[in-house]
């Protein structure tokens, strides 16, 4: 190790035993200044200064370090012809300009705050200097207040293999108040003694890695297991913890397949259940589906609007703005803007579906091919209206930061928003199911699909019940399309996407079947990943999902379950 890199590794181990010291103004400061020296020194100092700077590291030089690399620091020069260096910081609607050299704000000799100057020029960086900023922000890293943070550092230290990180991650170690830092400190230094001479340690550092199964140390260990030049202690215990790994990367791997296929499969659920109920029910083939839950897709679209600056639009040439609050995008209020446009996602759809079932459908009961005809001439008609209202572009729905990002279980990656739309069509199946089984519109619903003349005769208001239970298929289709708007843009066409799959969902389930839906979506949606994954070709997969359904309604034609009624056998 050189002189260099033992002091360097020397204030960075002082540093971390003392935690202490990031409590103190003191500390602050000095690192402060120390900072804004770096700054103003001549282009040929300022990478070594940055360097010395993990003699006196604090967690507030994080920000200003990562502006200068954004070209965010600038230097002011005063009346007095000081030069001093600020870090500009642009909000929503305003912008700060804070000292380098102690945090405040930029003022004047009478404490105004002086305003930015678009003449001035950022201090500038190059490519030695952008490496002394990076590796002193990784070493920042480690004082973070997120594990998740202090996690991914300590692991980029562990995988830079150099002897010289060890005093850091031992020092680390000592001070580390989360057990899965400590473990993945543990398997950083495991890593660096990869590299030791000594066979002993390598040999414990293989064990090591092998018990934690440590993906990142995958590639290391290949490369010692390959090399004859080792002792055969460490090659056993290289091909040990190779084993180890490629076994807990196999269960990695199928645990994420079986997460991504119900995931898909909750999406196509979520699409199919309205769809389910109102060609169960009336045995009408709305083509005109996905429109419909469009239609929820642009109420969450212009929900989302009305909490930011607004919506301004044109349909048929008439120029028309709906006013916003104005909220602000990082607020509590605007994140819950989703909350609010379920509802309205709902309702929205649930009037678009009775307006056609009243000026459409109602003609065309027990006329199944001229209503499905009819339908696909009204989803024509919709993605029109569409353009006309919203433009030919998709429009973009952002996500609310609760449901963005993702977690790890035991290494399965599981994204928010797969895990939302599994619950959220949980949610709806059972509110389906107590509407169905529990309410006297669901006895009504039942006992028309059971059958509808008998229905109609015991005084059953059919029609009434047809209209409402295709407004709530509707309603349902909306809510897929709210949800559909947060993990992808929508747009006239889009629901053309989801149209023959929800209809491949409901058929394959047992038309008008509740269970049989919820059985066949989650079913097609996992065998569709388990087929992708394993034949590494989408197409080919998806290809051969459909010749699995067919063959299966070939040998059962009315799907997984069969609803038994004279109504459905009549072909009414």
């Amino acid at each position: 190790m050189s002189t260099r890199a033992f002091l360097f590794t020397a204030a960075i181990s002082v540093f971390l035993f003392s935690t202490r010291i990031f409590a103190t103004d003191d500390a602050e400061k000095t690192a402060r200044q120390a900072l804004a020296t770096a700054i103003l020194a001549p282009e040929a100092d300022q990478a070594a200064l940055v360097e010395k700077l993990a003699a006196t590291p604090h967690p507030a030089l994080g920000p200003t370090l990562e502006g200068w690399q954004r070209e965010q620091v600038f230097v002011f020069t005063d009346e007095d012809g000081q030069r001093i260096p600020f870090l500009k910081v642009e909000e929503t609607s305003t912008v700060r300009l804070l000292r380098v050299d102690n945090g405040q704000p930029l003022v004047n000799k009478a404490g105004s705050p002086i305003s930015f100057d678009p003449s001035l020029k950022a201090v500038e960086t190059y490519s030695k200097l952008r490496r002394a900023i990076k590796s002193t922000t990784d070493l920042l890293a480690l004082g973070d207040e997120s594990p998740s943070v202090r996690q991914n550092a300590v692991l980029k230290l562990g995988l830079k293999q150099s002897p010289a990180t060890l005093p850091v991650l031992e020092a680390r170690l000592e001070n580390e108040p989360d057990q899965r830092v400590k473990e993945t400190i543990w398997d950083s230094i495991a890593l660096v003694n990869l590299n030791s001479p000594n066979p002993e340690l390598k040999v414990a550092a293989l064990q090591r890695l092998g018990q934690s199964a440590s993906v990142p140390a995958k590639d290391a260990i290949t490369r010692i297991a390959s090399d004859s030049t080792q002792t055969p202690e460490t090659l056993q215990a290289a091909k040990v913890a190779l084993k180890s790994i490629d076994k807990h990367i196999f269960w990695v791997d199928f645990f994420g397949t079986i997460f991504r296929g119900v995931s898909l499969g909750s999406v196509l659920l979520v699409v199919a259940l309205g769809l389910a109920i109102t060609f169960g029910l009336m045995g009408v083939i709305n083509m005109a589906h996905g429109e419909i839950m469009i239609v929820g897709g642009y109420a969450t679209f212009v929900v989302q609007c009305v909490f930011g600056t607004g919506l301004a639009f044109a349909p048929f040439g008439i120029s028309m703005n709906i006013p916003g609050f104005g909220f602000d995008p990082a607020s509590a209020i605007y994140q819950s803007y989703f909350l609010v446009a379920l509802p309205i996602a709902f309702l929205s759809a649930a009037a678009a579906g009775f307006l056609l079932e009243k000026s459409v459908i109602q003609f065309l009961y027990r006329r199944p091919l001229e209503s499905l005809l009819a339908t696909w001439g009204a989803s024509l008609v919709m993605q029109q209206l569409f353009r006309l209202t919203f433009g030919p572009a998709n429009v973009p729905v952002a996500s609310p930061a609760w449901i963005t990002g993702s977690f790890s279980v035991e290494g399965v990656l599981m994204n928010y928003n797969r895990v939302f739309v599994i619950v959220f069509a949980g949610l709806i199946v059972v509110g389906t199911s107590l509407l169905l089984s529990k309410t006297p519109l669901g006895l009504l619903i039942r006992a028309v699909m059971q059958d509808r003349t008998m229905a109609a005769c015991m005084g059953v208001p059919t029609r009434k019940v047809n209209t409402l239970t295709f407004a709530f298929g509707s309603g349902l289709a909306g809510l897929a399309g709210a949800f559909l708007s947060q993990i992808g843009n929508i747009g006239p066409s889009t629901g053309q996407t989801y149209i023959v799959d929800a209809f491949m969902v409901v058929v394959l389930g047992g038309v008008g079947n509740l269970i049989g839906t919820v059985i066949s979506a989650l079913g097609i949606g996992t065998l569709d990943q388990i087929l992708q994954t394993t034949l590494r070709n989408p197409v080919i997969g998806k290809v051969l999902v459909l010749v699995g359904i067919i063959l299966f309604l070939q040998w059962k034609p009315s799907g997984i379950f069969s609803t038994k009624s004279r109504n459905l056998e009549e072909g009414n």
